[in-house]
């Protein structure tokens, strides 16, 4: 079992106390850019919300044109970029079949490219490296069934799509993250509601793609605490996975476990004082911050808080 790492055995995270809240909403998204947090999509349309941490006060921005969830979002330029996210109602969700972007500084919601009829699937991991975006894994038919370990590029200045090597476990419902020439795939189900199986099928390994020899590999350690809906994060040289849901309990993750790329160890951070899944985490100013979704497994409680933890 993993202790907290020693440095924060004395740290908690703590509620952020804002002037208003965002608009509740599950399966959606939470996002830093350009000094602003923002909350995006989710069940539902849900228009943004945009927090300033000068005036801690939110504040609420467009929704989009149709329902979209399930996605991790990537800045680029001057706009969050969703890519291969879903639109339509539980299970059968469906992909949406273009990229749809938030431009912040207009508050517009703009299309961009078409996305290859053949690679189209939602809950899948995004990741930004060297002005190209990665797209692992994800599921083609809603919950029902579908996941794949697929692994694109996407070029957004050529609006052209590459196919690259599978990864070695298919996933869905997870982050990706890139950390010192490697792209870290970790958490993750086979989501299989046509079997009865939404949330049982976790997905313990956690897969690394080394762009220097343009291979896979899997950590000879899996994630301590698997299960799906989690999101992920780097610290230093850590990749960070935080909350998250699984069929092993009815309330949503509340645990936030770390693996040392350079010691190759898992160790574990203090408990989220709320735990939730199908969210985001950042970090700012010297705290990771997370925001909102759900307090349990599926798509209930929706949550309004923030909270956030100071890191060394």
């Amino acid at each position: 079992m993993l202790t907290v790492l020693a440095s924060y055995a004395k740290a908690e995270w703590e509620t952020v106390d804002t002037i208003g809240e965002p608009v509740a909403r599950h399966e959606a998204a939470f996002i830093g850019f350009d000094g602003e947090f923002y909350l995006l999509g989710g069940r539902g349309i849900r228009p943004v919300s945009i927090y300033s941490p000068v005036t801690n006060t939110w504040r609420k921005g467009t929704s989009p044109p149709l329902e979209v969830h399930h996605f991790q979002p990537v800045v680029y330029g001057d706009r969050i970029l969703m890519i291969c996210a879903f639109t339509g109602k539980y299970p059968g969700e469906t992909p949406i079949e273009r990229v749809i972007a938030y431009v912040p500084a207009s508050d517009t919601w703009v299309w961009g490219a078409e996305i290859p009829a053949e690679r189209r699937r939602g809950a899948a991991g995004v990741t930004v490296v060297d002005g190209k975006i990665h797209i692992v894994g994800g599921i083609v038919n809603g919950h029902i069934g579908g996941y794949v370990n697929w692994f694109d590029a996407f070029d957004p200045e050529t609006n052209t799509w590459t196919q690259l090597p599978d990864a070695p476990h298919q996933r869905d419902h997870f982050q990706s993250v890139y950390l010192n020439g490697k792209l870290y795939a970790a958490g993750g189900r086979h989501s299989s509601q046509g079997t009865g199986e939404t949330f049982q099928l976790v997905v313990p390994k956690v897969d690394v793609f080394d762009f220097a020899s343009g291979s896979w590999s899997s950590l000879a350690e899996p994630l301590p605490t698997p299960r799906a809906g989690s999101f992920t994060m780097t610290l230093k040289d850590s990749v960070v996975v935080l909350g998250g849901e699984s069929g092993v309990q009815k309330i949503a993750h509340d645990e936030v476990e770390a693996y040392d790329t350079k010691k190759e160890e898992w160790y574990k951070l203090p408990d989220l004082q709320q735990g939730r899944h199908g969210t985001g985490a950042f970090i700012f100013n010297s705290h990771i911050y997370t925001c909102s979704d759900c307090g349990n497994r599926g798509g209930s409680p929706e949550l309004t808080s923030m909270e956030r933890f100071k890191v060394k």
